[in-house]
């Protein structure tokens, strides 16, 4: 079977920025190098460990998503990316043409998106993907042929159907997204129930199977009166924050998987830049 990995490229950057804060590596000109060094070593040890048959790496484009014409405050208690960062991506982009990997940016959608769009269509196709990532968002999108791949310490975690399972306590992974319809996800300002937490709402889905289910049996349930006023006061806010949290898999990507194949760098331009 033909493995795919599809690398959430912000999420790896912004990672090795802070791993490198106290200490940042800085070159001659005083250009903060740590987030291009973390993010080519992990993409390295990707193609050295795994030997994959396809890859692609999916930035965030400028200009935001189709997420802030929903909710404008979508993602707005973020602060300000740091320059290092925005001074970086340029290189580390540079760095993927010269290892011949593509770059996927679409805009109006986040990498998440891109990268969900493509996992469906090459777990259709046959292929085994693994999403490269540390963010829970992804669980939503775990198939049997769909996997999130992280760096935990010095080498990897595979979330596959039984880590959502044995975490989260149902079968599907798609209801990941009605947990974060429930708990909010502060990360991206999605805001959730107000006084719904992650182990309650991981219990409601699981009692109720989704969240139509929660709201279709409310009036007869038997909750605590807290808990079903929180849940009936926070109707809009939920069915809002799963729209918010359902990544879109019907991106607009104009190529074929055969576009991802990797073939090896450019060693000339990898040894230039």
């Amino acid at each position: 079977m033909k493995r795919l990995f599809l690398i959430d490229a912000y999420a790896l950057i912004f990672r090795y920025y802070y791993a490198f804060m106290t200490r940042p590596m800085r070159n001659r000109e005083g250009l903060n190098t740590s987030p291009v060094f973390g993010f080519v070593k992990f993409l390295r040890d990707i193609l050295r460990r795994e030997h994959p048959d396809c890859l692609g790496v999916a930035f965030d484009p400028k200009g935001g998503c189709f997420r802030r014409e929903i909710f404008p405050e979508y993602k707005a208690n973020r602060s300000a990316t740091p320059e290092d960062i925005h001074a970086a991506v340029p290189y580390i982009k540079q760095l993927c043409e010269a290892m011949r990997i593509p770059v996927l940016e679409v805009a109006g959608y986040e990498a998440d998106d891109v990268i969900g769009t493509l996992s469906h269509k090459a777990a259709a196709e046959g292929f085994e993907v693994f999403m490269v990532t540390p963010d829970k968002d992804y669980g939503q999108l775990v198939t049997d042929r769909v996997k999130i791949y992280k760096q935990k310490g010095e080498g990897v975690e595979i979330v596959d159907r039984e880590a959502i399972k044995e975490h989260y306590g149902f079968d599907d992974p798609i209801l990941v997204r009605d947990v974060l319809a429930l708990w909010g996800d502060a990360s991206d300002n999605i805001p959730g129930v107000a006084g719904i937490g992650e182990k309650t709402a991981i219990k409601l889905i699981s009692e109720f199977g989704s969240l139509d289910g929660i709201y279709e049996h409310l009036p007869e349930a038997k909750l605590t009166p807290s808990v079903k006023a929180k849940l009936e006061s926070g109707r809009e806010s939920a069915y809002l924050s799963q729209t918010l949290a359902r990544i879109c898999c019907q991106v607009p990507l104009h190529m074929s998987l055969d576009e991802l194949a990797y073939t090896g760098m450019d060693r000339a331009a990898a040894r230039e830049m």
